[in-house]
């Protein structure tokens, strides 16, 4: 470990003393950022006899690893958020569940942050640890208050605690809209509308003041289904039958913890010390020691050198690529799916011999269609020649499906947001707002439609049927896709289509998904298609960029751009550029919207202003 952190500080030296000289940073900065860097190499751990994994609930838990880029800001920023991925989780607990030396795992929720994971990824987590408890060790949960969320993943326990000032939250799931049409109106501001399918509800809030029918239908289905499914999957571990829980979410909601455990949802209701000193039991330490025999799940992760593979090394690999994000166009950045970049991943890994089958994890809410069919064509070519199963996470609608189409095998989780196969493009414009305030505009063009992407005024019925050509185009573009990729008629796809938004389980049953399952039953699934059987290692897409690339790559770009000589900048128009500005506020209201996230949402890239 010395040697590798000497290597490791050595290798950053030339890099950031380039940016020392290059940025004007003070040698006392300097100094500091190293020792922060070199002291976030940590020695490994030691486990001891009979110790408890301890999983901290409010950890940051993500399907990608955190970028070189990532960490260098948390360390300069000083955010001690800790941050692990969702397969490594899972890793940790079916090795602690191998290790003879681990005799439990302790669920803390005494940190207040709610999860970050939707209910899908909490299912995957919740069956790891029912094989956990099946193996014959305990688990053990406690918290001060609980949330759906947190109260879901907790009642898989063997024994749950709450604190006596402690409440759980079991009031049902609820999905509440904003809706900015009569705003729009009273500034000024047009809005016009083009679409396919009649579920499209992310269009609504900028023109009804309420839910339509077909919108209240789908997300009341969609929270009925995810509702079920908790109601089941609680009472199942709790024994309580699902129906008593739902009338604990009518006439009670909010349960006290002298209530949680007269209705069986805690077995004691305890303070912090007690639940330690259990611990100390359970793992035989002196009742001395200030704590129980324990180890970081964070720490303890360390000791997983192979992500969900076989023991041995070897040179058959099953590529996984996480897809977690916005689609957009080019690129993209670390949070977003780059149509482009993956594009070249997919190019890559269909060339390369050694790697055998693909599993691709979806975690999106999808984005530009053009990235998405950019994306889907490299996909497709690469199903042609080895397997390419997916995994869908917590959310994959729209893009998110439609780079999911064309695949072997389609897994999802019960509680997954997937479909929503739709299309629509939404143009605003400032002629009412602007006139109110003396301004006008005056045209010249060659052309009848030179001007249509102005925001000076509203579309005419003409350029609107150019739009809604464009929109038809792609909406059939996608049920082709669905229709080939799926194996179903096209006119059945056209039925659940219209833009409608399905949970995973409503998925299955329509044709949309083909099992119920997580990302290690994707993997399993992938390496007995390429018949490889416990020959086989996982390898991770996107690699994510060196240091150096990120102090150095966005700084040579820069310097580059500005040596273009003798060229001319054209003006930009004013008035243009704060009513984009004022779209970009509109689109921030658009994701207050949704508070729970289970409303899918597909701005397709159309390039409609």
């Amino acid at each position: 470990m010395n040697n590798f952190l000497k290597q490791t500080v050595a290798s950053l030296i030339g890099s950031l003393l380039g940016l020392f000289i290059f940025c004007g940073i003070g040698t006392t900065g300097l100094l500091l950022l190293l020792f922060a860097i070199a002291g976030s190499q940590e020695v490994k751990p030691v486990v001891k006899d009979k110790s408890v994994v301890v999983f901290d609930l409010s950890m940051n838990i993500t399907d990608r690893e955190p970028s070189a880029g990532e960490e260098l800001q948390k360390t300069l920023s000083g955010n001690d958020k800790e941050r692990i991925t969702l397969r490594k989780v899972l890793d940790v607990i079916e090795k602690a569940r191998q290790d003879p030396k681990i005799v439990g795992i302790y669920l803390d929720g005494t940190n207040g942050a709610g999860s970050n994971l939707g209910f899908a990824s909490l299912k995957e987590i919740r069956k790891a640890l029912e094989e956990f408890r099946a193996a014959g060790k305990k688990v053990v949960a406690y918290g001060q208050d609980w949330g759906k969320k947190e109260y879901y993943l907790s009642s898989v326990a063997d024994t749950i605690a709450l604190n006596p000032l402690g409440a759980i939250e079991i009031n049902g799931l609820s999905s509440q809209q904003m809706f900015l049409a009569g705003a729009l109106q009273k500034f000024g501001i047009g809005v016009q509308v083009v679409r396919v399918g009649k579920f499209k509800g992310a269009v609504e809030p900028f023109i009804l003041n309420k839910l339509s029918p077909e919108n209240r239908e789908q997300t009341q289905k969609l929270l009925d289904d995810v509702w079920s499914e908790w109601r089941t999957t609680v009472g199942a571990s709790r024994k309580i039958n699902p129906q008593k829980l739902q009338a604990i979410a009518d006439d009670q909601a909010i349960l006290e913890a002298p209530a949680a455990k007269t209705n069986g949802l805690v077995d004691q209701v305890a303070y912090h010390d007690q639940v330690v000193a259990d611990l100390k039991k359970l793992t035989d330490s002196d009742q001395n020691d200030k704590t129980f025999r324990q180890i970081n799940l964070l720490e303890y992760a360390q000791f997983i050198k192979k992500s969900l593979s076989a023991e041995q090394d070897s040179s058959k690999k099953i590529a996984v690529v996480y897809a977690e994000g916005e689609i957009v166009d080019g690129n993209g950045d670390d949070e977003q799916v780059g149509g482009d970049r993956f594009a070249k991943i997919f190019n890559k890994i269909r060339q390369d011999k050694n790697i055998k089958a693909v599993v691709l994890r979806i975690n999106s809410p999808g984005g530009s269609a053009t990235a998405a069919e950019v994306m889907q064509r490299e996909i497709r070519l690469t199903h042609q020649v080895k397997p390419v199963v997916v995994s869908m996470g917590d959310v994959a609608a729209s893009g998110g499906y439609w780079i999911a189409s064309d695949s072997s095998r389609i897994f999802a989780e019960p509680n997954t947001i997937t479909g929503s196969i739709g299309v629509f493009g939404i143009l605003f414009n400032g002629q009412k707002l602007a006139n109110d305030n003396g301004i006008t505009w005056d045209v010249v063009k060659t052309a009848s439609y030179a001007d249509t992407q102005t925001v000076s005024r509203a579309k005419s019925p003409q350029e609107l049927a150019l739009y809604q050509r464009s929109v038809n185009r792609i909406y059939n573009m996608f049920l082709n896709k669905v229709s080939q990729g799926r194996k179903l008629p096209e006119q059945k796809v056209a039925e659940i289509a219209q833009g409608r938004v399905w949970s995973g389980v409503a998925a299955k049953q329509i044709g949309l998904v083909d099992e119920i399952g997580g990302l290690n039953a994707a993997v399993k699934y992938a390496a007995k298609q390429a018949n490889l059987g416990n020959d086989w290692q996982l390898q991770e897409y996107p690699k994510e960029s060196s240091l150096n690339e990120i102090l150095f790559g966005k700084a040579e770009e820069a310097s580059t751009a500005l040596k273009i000589p003798g060229q001319q900048v054209k003006a930009a128009n004013p008035l243009t550029a704060e009513f984009q500005k004022l779209q970009q506020e509109l689109e921030v209201f658009q994701s207050m919207n949704d508070p729970n996230g289970i409303y899918a949402r597909l701005p397709f890239n159309l390039k409609i202003e």
